[in-house]
């Protein structure tokens, strides 16, 4: 705990205009950001008695090291830099809202030659025009389908429209009139493209127009004696009325506007938004979050404001924002807003009237998500606060071990042995954090050695980071001398998911980012190392923590047989309870490296089978060696083929069959492939191609 006085600036060195300060932990990650119409004024509010500071500040003063700020010309700035460092930074000692789930949106893809309209989640992508948020996906569809009789726009994959295109056969909804069916050209590419901006512009509240001219329409095929064609049009009248009336009129004179409601107690706060596009509820979201910092409801609709704004642009921005309190610095948001949107955008407290009362109706809904989540979490908080507390106390910690990380080592018979490093942080996963380790410095089967080089490897990445930043040297063990060694080179690349994530749920070993308080890959050092094994593999991980000179990371093993708990320098294992929250903390840890060890390893034995010898011929493509297969039946029997047997498949001629001939003929037949799920033998007869 370090004594704010320490780090305290002298008051002339702090100037007294606009700016955004950073408050920076021993290990220089960024621990608050906050903004100020007067950075002395705000910051010396920091440094006074401890005794009188709110608590969250006081553990967040003396949880700092040092404070430094950015001085700006106005408070715009300030709140837009406040923001994009939040983004940047992820300061722990700062509201974050956490969304309840992840709602889904009625999306229609503008950046394409042939729009779509889908249901998509997640980060809204450039070029795409969303509507929504909506509760349910399904509450999507159905409108869509309703829809699709006036707007038949193209709602299929870009598969299933590249098979129709090259078939020449529409899908179903080609056929039933519900897609105008562009992939077989029935009608141009603008055409299809006015169908769905006219599907823009109805979601967008435009929805008169295309009624009265359906109308329009009906009575001039009626008089025409076109009975079917008036009838038809009468049915998509009806159902965009239909579709219409699944949002319920709240505001009279077609509004545009949010309104956003905050329900909150000491520790917690609930957020919910109501988003009013042409006087009808057209989505609704929610968020909680845990008032780490002092802040008032103020402060928590600023809070919001960032959150819900800070990405977006135009339109999205509506003209009206309704809150419940004013930010501290009402002008400065507004303007921030109107800068987003590209025009003016009115934020204000309502008064009377429907709009106050729609406001009601969105703060009984913050109240009530406020009191779910805490039903929800009450009992979960507690068992993770006790789990933690029975760790330190059995392990004998200093205190509860917040940031745990667990490593598990996983091979099949000595071959594809990989590594797993898990992170859990107050009890629950970080997904984020996950990093998964190929073994490089010996070949075979050897768990304790594996577990030696996996925790070196990744407590060296931790010593690199210290010694760029300068507090290595400071701290440098006597016993440790020269250079800390480089860092292992990364594996090759493999395919990453949003988020960063790998196809395991977690990034592999990589390279770490700067040191100007961004998370860091294997940059932060845990309370505890739990290593998935019994005493040696304890002792193995001890002895590279020590070769490393690193003496202040207490370190545990848990045995599978029987659920002990080894402790290095230790003949007895350390027994838990079998009810004990602290054991079932660290067997869903354990539980945890294992699953994400076992699935990073069967992706590399995947792989390896599917491997061929056919691979190895130049310019024999997937297709030509399928062909090969599907003749012979199998590699074996291509194998025992002759040249002039080979060149009879289409498509192979005699140069390429005298490159498969002695491509089989170099690669000598592997043992027989076993799935290890069922134990049958994968025959190369059945379509195998292992060697």
């Amino acid at each position: 705990m370090a004594d704010p006085s320490s780090y305290r600036p002298k008051p002339g060195q702090i100037p007294d205009s606009p700016g955004v300060y950073k408050f920076r932990d021993e290990y220089r990650r960024v621990i608050y950001v906050g903004k100020a119409k007067n950075l002395r004024q705000r910051l010396a509010n920091y440094f006074q008695d401890l005794a009188g500071l709110h608590p969250r500040t006081r553990t967040m003063v003396t949880t700092a090291a040092s404070v430094e700020w950015t001085v700006v010309s106005t408070e715009v700035e300030a709140l837009q830099l406040e923001y994009s460092w939040i983004k940047e930074y992820d300061p722990r000692f700062n509201v974050k809202y956490r969304d309840d789930k992840s709602y889904p949106y009625l999306a229609v893809t503008l950046n394409e030659e042939f729009p779509r309209v889908q249901v998509m989640r997640g980060a809204k992508k450039k070029g795409v025009r969303y509507f929504g948020p909506y509760g349910h996906a399904w509450a999507i569809r159905e409108t869509v389908d309703l829809m699709l009789r006036v707007f038949p726009v193209r709602t299929c994959s870009a598969g299933v429209f590249k098979n129709a295109a090259r078939s020449g056969r529409p899908c179903l909804l080609g056929y039933i009139g519900k897609c105008s069916a562009p992939c077989v050209g029935r009608v141009t590419p603008q055409e299809h493209r006015d169908l769905a901006e006219d599907f823009c512009d109805f979601m967008a509240g435009r929805t008169g127009t295309y009624i009265r001219r359906l109308e329009k329409d009906m009575t001039r095929a009626a008089e025409d004696m076109e009975y079917e064609r008036a009838a038809r049009l009468r049915d998509d009248a009806e159902a965009l009325r239909r579709a219409m009336e699944k949002s319920a009129v709240v505001l009279a004179d077609a509004t545009d506007a949010d309104l956003i409601a905050v329900a909150e107690d000491e520790l917690e706060a609930a957020v919910q938004i109501f988003h009013v596009r042409g006087g009808r509820v057209r989505g609704q979201r929610g968020w909680v979050t845990d008032k780490v910092e002092a802040v008032d409801t103020a402060g928590l609709v600023g809070h919001a404001l960032q959150q819900l704004y800070g990405e977006e642009t135009g339109d999205s921005v509506p003209k009206e924002v309704l809150v419940p309190a004013l930010p501290d610095v009402p002008e400065a948001v507004s303007q921030w807003l109107a800068d987003r949107r590209g025009s003016q955008v009115s934020l204000r407290v309502p008064q009377r009237g429907d709009k106050k009362d729609l406001m009601g109706t969105v703060q009984r809904n913050a109240q009530q998500a406020l009191a779910l989540h805490k039903t929800k979490r009450a009992s979960d908080l507690t068992t993770r606060s006790r789990a933690l507390e029975e760790i330190a106390e059995a392990l004998g910690l200093g205190s509860a071990p917040l940031r745990v990380e667990c490593f598990d080592i996983s091979h099949l018979q000595g071959d594809d042995v990989v590594a797993s490093m898990v992170v859990f942080e107050d009890g629950l996963a970080r997904k984020s954090e996950y990093r998964r380790f190929q073994i490089k410095g010996f070949e075979g089967q050897d768990d304790v050695r594996s577990m030696h080089e996996v925790i070196g490897r990744r407590f060296k990445r931790y010593l690199q980071e210290k010694e760029r930043t300068g507090e290595w040297e400071e701290i440098r063990s006597p016993a440790v001398t020269g250079p800390v060694p480089a860092p292992d080179a990364p594996p090759a690349a493999s395919p990453s998911h949003s988020g960063g994530g790998s196809p395991e749920d977690g990034p592999r070993e990589e390279e770490s980012r700067d040191d100007e308080g961004r998370p860091k890959r294997f940059a932060y050092p845990p309370q505890l190392v739990v290593v998935d094994g019994g005493q040696p593999q304890v002792a193995a991980a001890k002895r590279a923590l020590d070769e490393l000179g690193i003496d202040d990371i207490a370190v545990c093993g848990l045995a599978k047989r029987l659920e002990e708990v080894w402790l290095p320098d230790e003949d007895d294992p350390v027994v838990l309870p079998r009810s004990s929250e602290g054991l079932y903390l660290l067997q869903r840890i354990r539980d945890e490296a294992h699953r994400f060890a076992i699935t990073y390893q069967r992706a590399k034995r995947a792989k390896r089978i599917r491997s061929s010898p056919l691979d190895d011929v130049a310019g024999l493509g997937e297709t030509r060696k399928q062909a090969l297969i599907k003749h012979f039946g199998s590699l074996r029997k291509l194998r025992q083929a002759t040249i002039d047997e080979i060149c009879e498949v289409p498509g192979i001629g005699r140069r390429t069959a005298e490159s498969v001939a002695v491509a089989l003929a170099g690669a000598a037949p592997s043992a027989p492939a076993v799935n290890t799920a069922t134990g049958e033998i994968i025959d190369e007869d059945d379509g195998g191609s292992t060697s």
